[in-house]
């Protein structure tokens, strides 16, 4: 924290480090502006009916702690409050930034006066001096609803994650949005495993008119003797029907039926929203949606473009709405004039409607300002910050310009009693195109004119010569997994939590083990299906998708002063409380449940069952505690989940490094250049790379070089050739060997073994070289002389 805001200046509190230091290059010497780095205050922990840190019996009152860490930067701000003229408390414009700026002034003991509530859309220096002009007051609906929907996940939470705990495994946990978002991975996980191919067969004709072998196109059989030739039909199911088809058109006269021209226009491309965000990044530059939001963060926060002074390059980040402000609309409209053809420019401002469930309270999201274009930035940006913000500016001046429009054609052939179709598209005018491509079509739509070939001029009755028929048999596919783009999608759709909830869900499922991703697609793990299957039984209303949904209603509708939040929690909780005393009662814990596959125990050759724990499903031995064999849970190893790609480079061959997570739950930087270079960094606390110092030693046991590893109590030295070789020596703070005194000739009075020189936190000790099969540990043996020194103290 900086110093303590001087007499008479006024203060402004904001979230971030980053932030602060934007707004203070804006708003000058005559305001301090400091940080609370994200909340200060929650709902406390205890013990029974105190868990909840909710007083149930008196209106459901939440009880709030300062946060564990944050007492310093309480201290602080309730200080620079104290000195300050005026308080300016200004989080992010929504519900969490509303209720921030609430605790942090009951905390801080200002009244509804001297609590000055600012917002803004953009970090300009338009934005926040408008602002600072016009302060409210804080907007205790919204506040509201994030103590809503704080304590409604606090009741759901402490209660089902128990009720896991005593059914399934200890330390597992569930979450009245997460747990429903996992239900919606594991049920397509199961129709996966339910699905049953359907064979089909296509016919493909590549002709061309007669005389003219370059105009060679492609047409597609799709009726034949007055029937439809596709899937479901009996002409196209079988192989036998589809050959005899075959061998008629091989030998059959081709001719063109008909031709017919329409103009088409592409669909209007809207800017950015939240979640069309997440889906685009995830496309287009293979970003995770939590790398997506810290990065769009930054870009919101403000950067410094060579002058100095921080300036926030893009609206807030968490939006529902395509809605532009007038001004933004106006600057874009102008810079599409002076750039571009004045085709590409539409009469009026392009318009898209409010969609269905929008909360409508923050505008898209756009650059503040499109004279900042992609190149003139690129200088001052991380890669990846260029990468999202030229995406962001791209889709914004795409969105105020005209659609494409295309030619498209369709071409009737007759050929015997079959009729085969040929498509084709030419672009009339490239319109947004010229910025974007068109957009992608949504899942499960039909994808019309998907070979957009170029046809050649054709006339009724033309003759055609054929030069090749194929006849390739086909089978229909599952449905496809879910990448996060496309859960995104299902989660909005669905409305199931908000903009600021996607990411984080998609986060704590992974997390939590309960769904994995293998080459981009999740894939729900036996413990996620087992958790799912436990709820989805005792729990049916609170997983049922339409009931999350309509629950992030209400909140919305307390939102808006709508709905009381106390009377909403009661009509949920009371009876999800006597559901969850019911389901702790008679629920069948899952425990040792037979496993049905050819494995077995891999040391007694015994049958296995299934076990959790939450790190996860394996197999063991049915015999325990006779026999501890087990093994890991088959088709979970197989393919190695994937890390979430991080703007590091890794400091041994320079390629990009991932985050990933140990079996042990612990989180870790991998180079993607693995097997070839297998470096790996650990993480501070803050999810930062931790650079580990350069050593360059060989051991003095085995000759081999030594490598600088990470370890529970930091960074240790210890030698390639393990586990041949287990020597390690300890460092210092400031990264320096700690020579270890030397011992010879020490044997483990246990076991026989050699004793080794160890180290802890209190100091140097002798330690069995068998560990950890022999435990046994000494203190170092005494020097000469060291016992007659003490003595002499003493006396």
């Amino acid at each position: 924290m900086a110093e303590s805001a001087s007499k008479g200046k006024k203060l402004v509190i904001v979230e971030s480090p980053a932030k602060a230091k934007t707004i203070k290059k804006i708003l000058g010497s005559d305001f301090e502006v400091k940080a609370s780095v994200g909340h200060i205050r929650d709902l406390q922990k205890g013990w029974g009916k105190q868990s909840f840190g909710i007083d149930i019996e008196n209106g459901y009152k939440p009880n709030y702690k300062v946060i564990k860490g944050k007492e310093k930067t309480v201290n602080e701000l309730k200080k620079a409050a104290g000195e300050a003229a005026e308080v300016y408390l200004a989080p992010d414009p929504d519900r969490e930034g509303e209720a921030i700026a609430w605790h942090l002034k009951e905390i801080m003991e200002l009244s509804d006066e001297q609590a000055k509530r600012i917002t803004y859309q953009a970090i300009t220096k338009k934005a926040v001096l408008d602002a600072v002009a016009h302060p409210s007051s804080i907007n205790m609906d919204l506040v509201n609803a994030q103590q809503g929907r704080r304590v409604l996940d606090r009741l759901v939470g402490f209660s089902l994650s128990p009720f896991l705990w005593k059914k399934v495994a200890k330390n597992l946990s569930a979450g009245r949005v997460q747990s429903v978002a996992v239900r919606i991975v594991v049920d397509r996980e199961r129709e996966i495993a339910a699905f049953v191919p359907e064979e089909f067969w296509r016919i493909t004709a590549k002709v061309h008119p007669d005389g003219k072998k370059k105009d060679l196109f492609e047409a597609q059989l799709v009726e034949w003797k007055g029937e439809k030739f596709a899937l479901g039909t009996p002409s196209a199911s079988t192989e036998e029907s589809a050959k005899e088809i075959s061998d008629i058109l091989n030998k059959a006269d081709f001719s063109v039926e008909s031709v017919k021209s329409k103009e088409a226009k592409s669909r209007l491309m809207p800017p950015f929203i939240t979640s069309t965000l997440q889906q685009a990044a995830s496309t287009n530059l293979r970003f995770g949606t939590s790398r997506t939001m810290s990065v769009a963060q930054k870009l919101y926060e403000g950067i410094e473009l060579g002058d100095g002074n921080p300036v926030g390059l893009i609206t807030y980040m968490r939006t529902d709405s395509t809605r532009v402000a007038p001004e933004g609309i106006e600057e874009v409209r102008n810079y599409i004039s002076a750039n571009y053809d004045k085709e590409y420019l539409p009469e009026k401002p392009n318009s898209f409607g409010k969609s269905e469930g929008a909360q409508d309270a923050h505008e898209a999201i756009r650059p503040t300002s499109v004279e900042h274009t992609p190149e003139k930035v690129k200088p001052y940006l991380s890669a990846e910050q260029y990468k999202l913000y030229e995406l962001i500016w791209r889709r914004f001046v795409a969105s105020q310009m005209n659609p494409a429009r295309y030619l498209t054609t369709t071409v009737r052939i007759k050929a015997d009693e079959g009729i085969l179709e040929a498509k084709g598209r030419v672009t009339v005018f490239d319109g947004y195109t010229v910025l974007m491509p068109e957009a992608p079509k949504k899942e499960g739509e039909e994808e019309k004119d998907k070979k957009n070939q170029k046809l050649p001029v054709l006339n009724e009755a033309d003759p055609l010569d054929l030069k090749e028929l194929d006849t390739v048999q086909h089978f229909t596919k599952p449905p496809s997994r879910y990448s996060e783009a496309s859960l995104v999608r299902a989660l909005e759709k669905e409305g199931i939590g908000r903009p600021s909830t996607y990411a984080p869900i998609i986060k704590t499922i992974r997390e939590r083990g309960y769904v994995r991703l293998e080459k981009r697609a999740f894939h729900a793990t036996e413990l996620g299906m087992a958790v799912n299957d436990m709820l989805v039984n005792n729990f049916s209303d609170i997983m049922a998708l339409k009931f999350t949904a309509d629950m992030e209603q209400n909140l919305d509708k307390v939102e808006h002063g709508k709905v009381d939040w106390v009377q909403l929690i009661d009509e949920f909780y009371k009876p999800f409380s006597q559901a969850v005393e019911k389901a702790t009662e008679e629920a069948e814990a899952l425990k040792n449940r037979e496993w049905t596959g050819d494995e077995v125990c891999p040391q007694c050759g015994g049958k296995l069952v299934v076990r959790y724990s939450m790190n996860g499903a394996f197999l063991g031995c049915s015999n325990y505690p006779d026999c501890k064999g087990l093994i890991p849970m088959p088709g979970e190893n197989d393919g190695e989940e994937e890390g979430e790609a991080l703007d590091v480079s890794c400091p041994s061959c320079g390629k990009p490094m991932v985050k990933k997570k140990s079996r042990y739950g612990k989180e870790f930087l991998a180079c993607t250049g693995y097997p070839d270079c297998k470096t790996t960094l650990s993480l501070d606390k803050d999810g930062k790379p931790v650079e580990l110092p350069k050593i360059e030693r060989d051991c003095d046991k085995c000759g081999k070089p030594m490598e600088v590893k990470m370890g529970r109590r930091g960074p240790f030295l210890a030698c390639s050739d393990y586990p041949a070789c287990k020597n390690t020596l300890p460092l210092d703070k400031e990264g320096k060997v700690i020579e270890l005194p030397k011992i010879e000739g020490e044997v483990c009075d246990k076991c026989g073994g050699e004793m080794v020189v160890k180290m802890s936190r209190r100091g140097p000790f002798m330690s069995c070289s068998n560990y950890p099969k022999c435990r046994n540990a000494k203190p170092l043996p005494k020097k000469e002389g060291e016992e007659d020194e003490k003595e002499s103290k003493k006396s």
